[in-house]
C-alpha cells in the first residue's frame, strides 16, 4: 500500500532511503538544504518541498535522516521545521543517530505539539537500503512501532522494537561498538595476512561459517587487502558513535576498554585528515608509514 511519506535529509543514507522508497511506490516529498541532493530524488520520481514544513504537511510520516540531535531539533522544531506543518498525530520516525537523552527529549516536545515519536537507527547502510534489507531496531510507543513498520517495511527485513523512546538509538550505540571492535579486528588481521604472505582475499571464503565469520570479514577483508576505500560509511560518523557510546557508559558506570581504545583509533585517523574516509581507510593506521606497502 503506498503511503505520503515527507523525507527530512537526503544525504548519503536518506538518499538511499527515500530511493527505496520511491522504487516501492510511495509518494515521498523530500527536503534538504543540499538542492542537488534534492534533485537527485526528484529524478527518480520523488517531489520537491520548499521546507520541512511543506513536506510534513503533505505527509502522513515524516522520516528524519540527519547527523546530529541539533540538526534533528533545527529540522523539527526551527523555523520553517516539520512541527509547523504537521497534522496532529502525524509519526516521526527519526532514523538518524543521536543521543539517546537527546531523543527523549526531542520526542517530549514533539507529544507536546500532537505528533508522535519513533527513533528507528538503522544498520547495514546505503546498500541494505537500495535493495530494502535494512536492520533496524525501534523505540517507541508499541502502536507508534507498529504503524512506523507500514513505511519501514519497505526498506528493512529486521525490525525489531526494543522498548521506550530512546531504546532503538541506545541499541544503535550497542550496534557501533560491535562494528567499531569488528573493523579493527578485521583489519588487524588482514594486516597479519599480508605480512605473513597469506592471499588475505581467499581468508573470508576460508573461515565462511565458523566462528570467525561476519559480514564485516566478508565485506571488508578484500576491500581492506585491497585498500578500497569506496566510500559507504565515514569514519566521522563512527567517532560520533563511538564517543555516543563511551558517554553512555559513563553514566551507566560500565567499563569499555576496548571500545575507549577504538574510539581514540578512530579519532587519531580523523585527526590525520581521514575523516571523511569508508571504515576500509582503517587500513593506515595499521600498515603504517614504515610498510613496504604503504602507499
Amino acid at each position: 500500500m503506498s503511503v505520503n511519506i515527507a523525507l527530512i535529509g537526503a544525504g548519503a543514507m536518506g538518499g538511499a532511503i527515500g530511493t527505496r522508497l520511491v522504487e516501492t511506490g510511495n509518494q515521498v516529498q523530500v527536503f534538504d538544504l543540499d538542492a542537488e541532493r534534492v534533485a537527485s530524488l526528484v529524478d527518480k520520481g520523488a517531489l520537491a518541498a520548499d521546507s520541512a514544513a511543506a513536506a510534513a504537511a503533505a505527509s502522513d510520516y515524516v522520516i528524519t535522516s540527519l547527523n546530529a540531535p541539533k540538526i534533528v531539533d533545527l529540522a523539527v522544531f526551527g523555523s520553517e521545521g516539520v512541527a509547523q506543518g504537521a497534522k496532529p498525530g502525524t509519526l516521526i520516525i527519526d532514523m538518524s543517530s543521536i543521543d539517546p537523552d537527546a531523543t527523549k527529549d526531542l520526542a517530549a516536545r514533539a507529544a507536546e505539539r500532537g505528533l508522535r515519536w519513533v527513533d528507528s537507527p538503522l544498520s547495514g547502510g546505503a546498500p541494505k537500503a537500495l535493495i530494502g534489507e535494512l536492520t533496524l531496531m525501534a523505540g517507541g510507543a508499541a502502536q507508534d512501532v507498529a504503524d512506523a513498520h507500514e513505511v519501514l517495511k519497505h526498506v528493512a527485513t529486521n525490525y525489531t522494537h526494543m522498548g521506550p523512546v530512546g531504546a532503538g538509538q541506545t541499541t544503535k550505540l550497542i550496534n557501533q561498538v560491535l562494528c567499531g571492535l569488528g573493523f579493527m579486528a578485521v583489519a588487524e588481521a588482514t594486516q597479519l595476512a599480508l605480512d605473513a604472505g597469506v592471499d588475505a582475499a581467499k581468508v573470508p571464503q576460508a573461515l565462511r561459517g565458523g566462528r570467525a565469520d561476519s559480514s564485516i570479514l566478508q565485506e571488508y577483508m578484500p576491500r581492506f587487502a585491497t585498500k578500497d576505500y569506496h566510500r559507504t560509511g565515514r569514519i566521522d560518523n563512527m567517532v560520533k558513535d563511538l564517543e555516543g557510546a563511551h558517554d553512555l557508559a559513563r553514566r551507566t558506570h560500565t567499563s569499555m576498554p576496548l571500545t575507549a581504545l577504538s574510539l581514540e583509533i578512530h579519532r587519531m585517523l580523523t585527526a590525520a585528515g581521514l575523516g571523511g574516509e569508508d571504515q576500509a581507510a582503517l587500513m593506515e593506521f595499521f600498515q603504517g608509514p614504515n610498510k613496504e606497502h604503504f602507499e
